[in-house]
């Protein structure tokens, strides 16, 4: 996408907040998902680098939440807590990661994404 004009203060600060609303599952149960979703919803009209890095947070944050329920059927067999720390670990490394590259102006891709919208 470098159709994309190059983000303003306005649009890298709503992209990294996007990012950062991964944070939001401390807050409240899905807050993971809702933050982004409401970033992505309020403000993908305002600059098509919000557009493309809140829809990019929302969803990962999808996927690592898919896989964290996945990772539910492991704990039969006493692997679940290590996927899920191993999974948070994940989480909490590229949200950083997403989020330096948003405030700096550049697009982030995270690994393991499916791509929901």
């Amino acid at each position: 996408m470098s159709d994309i004009p190059p983000p303003d203060r306005d649009a890298r600060t709503w992209a990294t907040l996007a990012h950062l609303g991964g944070f939001g599952f401390v807050a409240f149960g899905l807050g993971q998902i809702i933050i982004p979703l409401i970033i992505w919803l309020l403000k993908r009209d305002d600059h098509p680098f919000v557009d493309d890095q809140a829809s990019e947070a929302l969803n990962f944050q999808l996927s690592i939440t898919l896989y964290m329920v996945i990772a539910g059927a492991f704990f039969c067999l006493g692997l679940g807590p290590v996927v899920w720390i191993i999974l948070g670990v994940i989480d909490v490394v590229l949200i950083i990661v997403a989020a330096t590259q948003a405030n700096a102006g550049r697009r982030y891709r995270y690994p393991m994404t499916l791509r929901f919208i």
